[in-house]
């Protein structure tokens, strides 16, 4: 009687998991291309992120909002854009409550679907992958150290091997403190910070990630992550308040994210967005949201074309 009190629990527990697949199963099986086609509106998942989704304020709407409206009008369905946060973005996408431990996946339990697919400048990570399946790229980007202007941490003479960079970057970091966000591409666990010696402060007060170079500016660290795109935009935004040290990671690449039970619908995707790159359409729309990024990253754009 004593085993079995023990072993019931991990019993509970492994038809819980069980009953949360199945459930889970069924809440995304209804967001496939034919059941989008039918209910006759493309849900768009978005975090308020740079300039790929902007705030009604803001006077436009942003890169990846355009896009979707585009996908949308491709596919004749009405387009709707629902925010959400990064800590929910996944499971509104999928129904799953998600955990993320390192490059590991924890589901936690479930949550209603809000949306068919996910565009915000979403970067492919590997736990990221084991929950979604990503269009091919469509935005390359990669993180950066920033600081602030009066920083004594000084940027770094570009070796031209980006493993060498990185490892020069971390070595100016001991007793500096970093700024950073766990569960996006700015966790510190992805890049190795906690063996460089700095002090390594959290993000905590909202759950949007444009706020963190003001935040740097406010005092609430020396430095701090930002991935490419966001770093363009913080440099125009505050020009001469910061600068950039040199990259924490090799290059990366972004997409559009469905559920694993969306086939169709990301073959329709890749299948638009090949066409947008091929006639200019999404070159112009680039242009109009990140016009400084051909200045670092070109050479994706031109492969987009011939591809």
């Amino acid at each position: 009687m004593k085993r079995f009190k023990m072993i019931f629990p991990k019993i509970l527990r492994t038809i819980g998991v069980v009953v949360v697949g199945c459930m889970l199963t069924s809440s995304v099986l209804a967001n496939d291309l034919a059941d989008i086609r039918q209910r006759g509106v493309l849900r768009h998942l978005g975090v308020t992120y740079a300039n790929f989704v902007m705030e009604p304020e803001s006077g436009m709407v942003g890169l990846d909002v355009e896009l979707m409206q585009l996908f949308a009008k491709h596919l004749g369905v009405r387009y709707e854009l629902v925010r959400t946060t990064w800590s929910d973005a996944f499971g509104d996408l999928t129904g799953q409550k998600i955990m993320q431990e390192g490059d590991n996946v924890v589901v936690t339990g479930t949550t209603g679907v809000r949306g068919d697919i996910l565009a915000n400048g979403l970067t492919m990570l590997p736990w990221r992958e084991k929950v979604v399946d990503y269009s091919i790229p469509t935005f390359p980007t990669g993180v950066w150290l920033i600081a602030r202007a009066a920083s004594p941490i000084n940027p770094i003479e570009p070796s031209g091997n980006i493993d060498t960079d990185i490892q020069r970057v971390k070595a100016l970091l001991l007793k500096h403190s970093v700024l950073t966000m766990k569960n996006t591409c700015l966790d510190p666990d992805l890049y190795g910070l906690k063996e460089t010696g700095c002090e390594i402060r959290y993000h905590t007060a909202s759950q949007n990630l444009i706020d963190i170079a003001p935040a740097i500016l406010n005092g609430a660290a020396e430095a701090t992550l930002l991935d490419i795109p966001d770093a363009l935009i913080a440099l125009q935004k505050y020009p001469g308040e910061i600068k950039i040290i040199g990259p924490v990671s090799p290059l990366q690449l972004m997409g559009v994210a469905v559920t694993k039970s969306s086939p169709e619908l990301l073959k329709a995707f890749n299948r638009f967005f090949k066409l947008c790159c091929k006639d200019g359409t999404y070159e112009a729309l680039v242009q109009k949201y990140y016009p400084s990024i051909f200045l670092y990253l070109a050479d994706f754009f031109t492969a987009q074309k011939g591809s």
